[in-house]
């Protein structure tokens, strides 16, 4: 599971980049990857975009799972 937990922060790093760019910007990063203006999409970029949104939804998952673990606490200083 390591590999698709990369994969997944990848895209969301991708997917808040671009979004953070379009606010700050108004460059579309993903637009300009496939040479096309701000805000125009195409199969390509529309694949990315789906696969951001997809990331997000297993980072939710991801999220949700690790706050339903039990912590293992380590030992106080000094006990043995």
């Amino acid at each position: 599971m390591k590999k698709v937990d990369l994969l997944a922060g990848t895209l969301l790093v991708v997917g808040g980049l671009n979004w953070g760019l379009v606010a700050i910007a108004k460059f579309d990063l993903v637009a300009w990857i496939f040479g096309m203006s701000f805000g125009e999409t195409d199969a390509a970029s529309r694949v990315v975009y789906g696969l951001v949104g997809l990331a997000a939804v297993y980072g939710i998952g991801s999220l949700a799972t690790a706050t339903r673990r039990p912590r293992a606490h380590a030992a106080p200083v000094g006990a043995r």
